[in-house]
């Protein structure tokens, strides 16, 4: 004979795994990794005139393997460079150029041109949100920029993966 207690702890126990799984999933699909990871790691010298947009509210400058003699470390995905972004309270921020609705839809490199506080794709329409992270704020889009971390010592903005 079955003992009822038995048979819904096990259905309980059921109910939790599948509401695990669903949560797991979940997460797993709001990462940040539509576009495929490459190395990035150079330093700017926010003196230097090339970078000037980034010592203004909401400025912006584009850097690319061609910047500085960076190379590869500074070209981002498919050498579509990267978007650094400063904020208005000087924080800064680094989006990997591709965007990644295109990117996720059919493996197209398509490169985004910044319009003030957005990142806009020529092909998609999909406005990206510098100030809030690159995520989409209009058009089809619905996965983040790729971002990229930035350490400023009050001189020098680094940005780096890895």
């Amino acid at each position: 004979m079955v003992n009822i207690n038995i048979v819904a702890d096990l259905s309980k126990l059921r109910i939790f795994f599948v509401f695990s799984a669903l949560i797991l999933y979940s997460c797993e699909n709001e990462r940040n990794d539509v576009i495929p990871d490459v190395y990035v790691d150079f330093t700017m010298d926010l003196k230097d005139i090339e970078f000037t947009n980034l010592t203004t509210t909401f400025g912006s400058v584009y850097v690319d393997a061609n910047t500085n003699n960076w190379g590869q470390k500074a070209g981002g995905y498919n050498n579509n460079g990267i978007i650094v972004f400063a904020n208005s309270d000087f924080e800064y921020f680094a989006f990997d150029r591709t965007c990644p609705h295109d990117y996720e839809l059919n493996e197209q490199s398509v490169k985004l041109v910044v319009d003030f506080l957005y990142a806009v794709c020529p092909k998609c329409s999909t406005y990206y949100s510098l100030p809030s992270s690159g995520t989409p704020s209009s058009g089809p889009g619905k996965y983040y920029l790729k971002n990229y971390k930035t350490y400023f010592d009050g001189r020098f903005l680094r940005v780096w993966n890895n």
